[in-house]
């Protein structure tokens, strides 16, 4: 499959987004007699989205994420306010085209690195633009 392209959404915040809330962990064992007492309501948008007038979602297409278990159709969340660091999964502009990898930066050199042993590396040139950071994803298992 190629790489792909990403597909921008702007997020609608007009409504709240309240939904049942756990405030404890999940346990993979026994679940807790006290578990059902436990519910709280949380809003996605609040919890998602920290800066809305710089927030966009995208969803993935393509398979070169897949060891960052990225794939088809699951939506990234990216705050264009957030300052790309080394080891963030970031969305850059290449040649025109939207694309999104982890960002390396060695000795000075900045590299977007995809997450897929049939991909190379793609080193940041002056033409190349870090739009945004992956602050969040929503995949399917």
């Amino acid at each position: 499959m190629p790489e792909g392209k990403l597909e921008f959404f702007k997020p609608s915040l007009n409504t709240k987004m309240k939904l049942k809330y756990v405030e404890s962990h999940i346990h993979a064992g026994f679940p807790s007699p006290a578990f059902d007492y436990l519910e709280k309501e949380l809003d996605l948008n609040e919890y998602l989205i920290k800066h809305p007038s710089s927030t966009f979602l995208a969803k993935v297409t393509g398979d070169s994420m897949i060891k960052a278990n990225l794939k088809d159709g699951d939506l990234l969340i990216i705050d264009k306010a957030k300052e790309p660091k080394t080891g963030d999964t970031v969305v850059a502009v290449v040649e025109g085209e939207f694309t999104v990898k982890k960002l390396r930066i060695e000795k000075g050199r900045y590299y977007l690195v995809p997450e897929n042993d049939n991909y190379k590396p793609i080193e940041v040139t002056n033409d190349t633009e870090i739009w945004g950071v992956v602050i969040k994803a929503i995949i399917s298992l």
